[in-house]
Formats: structure tokens, sequence, C-alpha cells
């Protein structure tokens, strides 16, 4: 069985027992939430598409643990001026486990 569903502005592609990365939700590590933005669900050759959603589809999702990803370094310079700038952004990410698809 495959979905997929959008979680937070992102499409992902999950089947149960599978562990995904997303940006960060708001929620506690060991908490458990519903998804219900399906836009897809295939079972056994049997494909159902939702227009943009489907209304009776839910994924149950735990969430694993909060973490930040490696961080990216930005840096800025103009030639012959004398001027450069460096940066770091470290992104957050939520490791969550699909737990079910209904």
């Amino acid at each position: 069985m495959i979905a997929i569903v959008n979680i937070q502005g992102q499409q992902f592609k999950v089947s149960p027992s599978q562990s995904v990365y997303v940006h960060r939700l708001d929620a506690k590590e060991g908490d458990t939430m519903e998804l219900d933005s399906v836009m897809l669900i295939e079972d056994g050759g049997q494909v159902r598409i939702g227009q943009p959603y489907l209304t009776d589809a839910k994924v149950k999702i735990r969430i694993i643990s909060h973490l930040k990803g490696d961080k990216v370094l930005v840096f800025k310079k103009k030639r012959r001026k004398g001027y450069q700038k460096m940066n770091g952004h470290r992104q957050s990410f939520s490791k969550i486990a699909i737990e079910s698809i209904a």
C-alpha cells in the first residue's frame, strides 16, 4: 500500500513502517497524529485519486525525534571591494514513522 501525503506544503510518497524526515512538526516526541491531506492511495493495483484530497483517507504517523540537518554555509563576496560575508543555517527536521494508511 502506498499513499501520497501533503505534510506542511510538501508531498511525500509513503508506505506503512517507513520513516521520513519532514520539516519540524509542532508536537512532542512519541506523539501520534492523523494526517487527512491524502492525495492518492494505491492498494494492490487499485488507485484512488483525490480532487485534491481524498475525503475518507487518513495516514497515522508517530513522531520519533526532532533533529537538525547539516549546516549550509552561505558565502557572499563582492570582488575588488573587500566585502565578504559568511552565514550558516541548520534546518530543523522531524523524523516520523508511518504507522498505518486507512
